[in-house]
C-alpha cells in the first residue's frame, strides 16, 4: 500500500451549476478555473479572479455560489455558458453584453422557517440540504425585505409545528411588502387576528395564508409601463427592477414598430402592459388570476392601446395556424423547460419576428434551432444576471425572417 498522499489538482473549469470541474469528473465548490486545489478542497494556488465575498453568510447559505469570483469573471463566465449552450445546438451566438443586477436590488424571495428548542430560524437552506441557515447580512435581498426577518421569526415560533418547516414568499411592491405564508399550523380565528396585527404593524401591503386572504391594506402593486398591477399572491415576478428594465427595453426594441404583437406566457403583464404604449396586444397566459391582473392594469391606466387576454396552457394547447394569423411579431417568455410546441407553431406561420426570452440557455438554444431551421436570422444575445453571485441566467434575443 502507497504512503503518499493524493496531489493537488487544478481546476479545469466551472460546471452549469457554477462548480469547479477537475479532470476526474468531481465538482468542487468555491473554486475558480486554473486554480489548484487540495483533496480536500482547500485552494492552493488561487486565481486572479479570485476575491474576497462580501457576504459573510458565503459557503454556509445556499443562495449564493460565485462570491468568490470578481464581477467581470462571472459576467464573463454567465456569457460562456450561453455561447456554448448555443454551439451544442449548432449555432454561433453574439453577445451584445451582460446586464447585471446591483446588491441588495432582489424583491421577491422565499424563505423557510423551523421552530428550534430555543427559538425559531428563517433564512435559506444551506447548498443541497435541508439545513435553514440565518441571513441577518444577505447582500441580495432588498432592505425593506430584511426588515421583515424578525417578525417572521417571532410568527415561527407561533405558527410552525416540531418538525414541519414553513415557507414565505415575500415580494417588495410600490405599497409595502407582500407577503405570502405555506405550511403553517391550522387558521384559527385567534390567528387570523395575530396575522392581521403584524401587517398592520410592518406596513405589509397583504398577507395571504395559503390561498386565504388575511389582510390587504394597499393594492400590492408593481408598476409595467404606464399601468400599476397587483400580482396575485406567489405570482411570478421578474427578480429585480434592473433586471426587468433590461427585459423591458430588450423586448420594445427587438419589436420595433409592430403594430400588433403577442405576447405569449405573459405571466402578469410585464412585458405586454409596456409594448402596449405603441402596439395592440393579445396576452396569453394560462393563469386566471395574472390574467385578470393584467386586464385590471390595463383597464385603469391612460394612453395604452387595446390589450386583449387569452387563457391558455400553451404547452397542451399551443396557438396554431389562423389564430396567429395578423400579428406583426411575437414575445415568448417561457419557463425553464422551453416552448418547443409553441416555437414549432411559430416557426410554421407567418409572422415576420420573434422575441425570445429565457432563464435556461439549453431550452433557449433548442428552441432557437428550431426558429433559425425554419428560416430565421437570430440577432446578438443579451444576459441578463438578475440572480447576482448564483448560476442562473437569464437572456433575450430577436429572431427576424431572412
Amino acid at each position: 500500500m502507497s504512503d503518499l498522499a493524493p496531489a493537488p489538482v487544478e481546476v479545469l473549469r466551472l460546471t452549469s451549476a457554477g462548480l469547479g470541474q477537475i479532470a476526474e469528473g468531481e465538482a468542487v465548490p468555491y473554486v475558480l478555473p486554473g486554480e489548484t486545489v487540495s483533496p480536500t478542497g482547500k485552494v492552493l494556488k488561487p486565481s486572479p479572479h479570485r476575491v474576497t465575498a462580501p457576504c459573510p453568510h458565503f459557503r454556509s447559505c445556499g443562495g449564493c455560489v460565485l462570491q468568490h469570483a470578481s464581477d467581470s469573471f462571472v459576467a464573463d463566465w454567465k456569457a460562456e455558458v450561453v455561447r456554448d449552450a448555443l454551439s451544442r445546438s449548432g449555432l454561433r451566438g453574439e453577445i451584445a453584453g451582460v446586464v447585471t443586477s446591483p446588491p441588495g436590488s432582489r424583491r421577491r424571495a422565499k424563505l423557510a422557517g423551523r421552530r428550534t428548542k430555543s427559538g425559531a430560524l428563517v433564512g435559506f437552506h444551506a447548498r443541497r440540504t435541508h439545513q435553514i441557515v440565518e441571513i441577518p447580512d444577505c447582500r441580495v435581498l432588498h432592505p425593506s425585505l430584511m426588515m421583515l426577518v424578525p417578525a417572521l421569526q417571532d410568527l415561527t415560533r407561533e405558527i410552525a409545528s416540531r418538525k414541519g418547516e414553513v415557507a414565505y414568499s415575500v415580494t417588495r411592491t410600490a405599497n409595502g411588502p407582500d407577503l405570502m405564508i405555506e405550511g403553517g399550523k391550522p387558521l384559527t380565528a385567534p390567528l387570523r387576528q395575530r396575522l392581521a396585527a403584524l401587517a398592520e404593524t410592518h406596513s405589509l401591503s397583504r398577507l395571504s395564508y395559503g390561498e386565504e386572504p388575511i389582510a390587504s391594506r394597499l393594492p400590492p402593486v408593481q408598476k409595467f409601463g404606464r399601468a400599476e398591477v397587483a400580482p396575485p399572491p406567489g405570482a411570478f415576478l421578474q427578480a429585480t427592477p434592473e433586471g426587468e428594465a433590461a427585459l423591458v427595453e430588450g423586448v420594445r426594441a427587438a419589436v420595433g414598430g409592430a403594430r400588433r404583437v403577442l405576447d405569449l406566457f405573459a405571466g402578469s403583464g410585464t412585458f405586454a402592459l409596456s409594448l402596449a404604449e405603441t402596439a395592440e396586444v393579445q396576452a396569453v397566459e394560462a393563469s386566471a388570476p395574472m390574467l385578470g391582473a393584467l386586464d385590471h392594469g390595463w383597464r385603469h391606466a391612460t394612453g395604452l392601446k387595446r390589450v386583449t387576454t387569452l387563457r391558455r396552457d400553451l404547452f397542451r394547447d399551443p396557438l396554431i395556424g389562423p389564430e396567429l394569423e395578423g400579428f406583426d411579431a411575437a414575445v415568448v417568455d417561457p419557463p425553464r423547460s422551453g416552448a418547443r410546441a409553441q416555437v414549432e407553431a411559430l416557426a410554421a406561420s407567418d409572422i415576420g419576428r420573434v422575441v425570445m426570452v429565457s432563464c435556461a440557455p439549453a431550452t433557449f438554444a433548442s428552441d432557437a434551432r428550431r426558429l433559425v431551421d425554419a428560416g430565421f436570422f437570430m440577432g446578438p444575445v443579451t444576459v441578463v444576471d438578475q440572480f447576482r453571485w448564483s448560476p442562473h441566467i437569464e437572456l433575450i434575443s430577436a429572431f427576424t425572417r431572412s
